[in-house]
């Protein structure tokens, strides 16, 4: 540790405009590996916190905080994750800007929740969304049963205010303290969006199954799921084989093909292929390197680019536009 930091020092009266963050980050990019828990959530595949772990499908999309909160990333902001299922995968997203009981008949502004189509990630049909106070002369309010009866081919434009949840509020049932309540499934971003222009708040409930035989195996609670796709390839289960090589699948950061990465080095194929010469360190995890001082200017020139370059480049935080998005 000493001899790192002795490194770092000499390094910077070279390299004086670089950060003490940037030095360490450079001296340790190559021995960190994946890490594999944010707080007390697992991360596996195919998810990844560090640039390069995981699918490239899920790049820069979940991002791990100071405090060691899970955050998901989306059009929209950045919200906590309460969990993660990878046996029946979806993740549990809370939003802080939704209507919960503790603001009982005090509305708060919030702001439409949205995800980025070009990602695999869905809303799951297990959630139901219910709107608060919404405007009567601009909202269609009516009990959704004898409303469809009635007016079949507008069924899918009702907001039903005979739902289940809005006569059992999940936690707090008696919090609307006389408020008006309806639930409507949004088909897109932009409905959801119409649908705050006239209504209070919203929020949404998810339906979290027990496993337990029906017909009480779900309750509802508060958030919002997110169905998640896990790309399943050859290559990575046998790159995740403990007995032929217990590596990690992940992909190369600039070209995003599918590397193993492994304790002496990443692979395009399984760690103990004795055959695989084609072996690339410093992608991601793996190999621990020590950094010449010739190393480090080109390292530090590389930074002083890239900073110049994104000082002039649009943030994005590695995600498309809030516009034209499906909900």
């Amino acid at each position: 540790m000493a001899s790192k930091f002795m490194k770092i020092s000499f390094i910077s009266v070279l390299l004086p405009w670089l950060t003490i963050q940037d030095l360490i980050g450079f001296m340790d990019a190559k021995s960190i590996p994946c890490r594999t828990s944010c707080g007390d959530i697992p991360i596996t595949y195919p998810f990844g916190i560090d640039d390069g772990c995981g699918s490239p499908y899920y790049r820069h999309l979940f991002v791990c905080s100071n405090s060691g909160q899970l955050e998901l990333r989306t059009p929209s902001g950045r919200y906590p994750i309460r969990n993660i299922s990878y046996s029946d995968p979806h993740i549990l997203v809370t939003d802080p800007f939704m209507w919960n009981c503790r603001d009982g008949a005090d509305f708060r502004p919030t702001r439409p929740f949205s995800l980025d189509t070009s990602t695999h990630f869905t809303l799951s049909t297990q959630n139901d969304y219910l709107f608060f106070n919404c405007s009567e002369s601009n909202v269609i309010m009516e009990p959704k049963p004898m409303f469809c009866e009635r007016f079949p081919e507008q069924c899918d434009s009702t907001c039903d205010v005979s739902s289940y949840l809005c006569r059992h509020l999940p936690e707090c049932a008696s919090a609307l303290r006389g408020s008006s309540c309806c639930s409507y499934y949004p088909k897109a971003t932009e409905s959801l969006r119409l649908m705050l222009k006239h209504c209070a708040s919203y929020t949404s409930v998810y339906w979290r199954n027990l496993g337990i035989t029906p017909p009480f195996n779900q309750i509802p609670e508060y958030g919002i799921r997110v169905d998640f796709e896990i790309p399943v390839t050859t290559r990575c289960l046998r790159c995740q084989d403990t007995a032929k090589s217990g590596g990690i699948c992940g992909f190369d950061t600039e070209t995003q093909n599918f590397l193993c990465l492994c304790e002496k080095g990443n692979v395009t194929t399984f760690c103990k292929d004795r055959s695989n010469s084609h072996t690339r360190s410093g992608v991601v995890a793996g190999t621990a390197t020590a950094v010449s001082v010739a190393g480090a200017l080109g390292i530090g020139a590389g930074i002083w680019f890239l900073r110049k370059a994104r000082a002039k480049a649009p943030v994005t935080q590695g995600v498309q536009s809030n516009e034209n998005r499906l909900f």
